[in-house]
């Protein structure tokens, strides 16, 4: 049996990503992992500590994922593909982004929240960068494109199909999506 810090994180992400930061509370918690309210607070004193808690845990899966996607590939919009495949759980689960189920609330959050929410998606955003600027530089993505905003552009259209694609298409809608965004960064085929 998983340990109960472990069940918490686990059940509190699937209810933040579902119903977001203020949808939620411990008694909430406490039924889905099927222990005591006051039991939440021995390992997170406050909403905001748990709140952190998931943020780090989820960053350090997406470092590991970028890792590995990094290590796989050269090409830059293979890379760009494998990145748009880590939300593609998410549209299978009816679930948002953790962090942009957070960030919709960005007003009512904790300034800690605020920032560790900033971080992930700079992070985020850099990651792309530099993978389009590699590509240009080995031929991979197609030439004359801002990194920064292409950057920007890439994780607001992926934000966005994840949030969409729950209600329409479904993953064959993200699919969709996907491919037009990669199709838009390969270079010009030579006649």
């Amino acid at each position: 049996m998983r340990d109960t810090r472990a069940s918490l994180l686990s059940e509190a992400e699937i209810l933040v990503r579902g119903r977001g930061y203020s949808g939620f509370s411990y008694a909430d918690l406490a039924e889905a992992v099927g222990i005591r309210k006051a039991s939440i607070h021995h390992h997170f004193r406050t909403k905001e500590a748990l709140a952190q808690a998931l943020i780090e845990a989820y960053d350090a899966r997406y470092d590991a994922a970028l890792d590995e996607i990094s290590g796989a590939s050269r090409d830059g919009v293979a890379r760009i593909e494998a990145y748009g495949r880590l939300y593609l759980g998410g549209v299978e689960q009816g679930l948002g982004c953790l962090c942009a189920a957070l960030a919709v609330e960005l007003e009512t959050l904790p300034e800690a929240l605020r920032r560790a929410i900033t971080a992930f998606f700079e992070k985020h955003i850099g990651w792309l960068a530099g993978v389009i600027e590699e590509g240009q530089i080995d031929g991979s993505v197609r030439a004359g494109l801002d990194p920064q905003a292409h950057a920007r552009m890439i994780l607001a259209a992926l934000e966005g199909a994840l949030l969409l694609e729950r209600f329409l298409a479904g993953p064959e809608g993200f699919g969709q999506t996907l491919t037009a965004l990669s199709e838009g960064l390969r270079p010009a085929r030579k006649s």
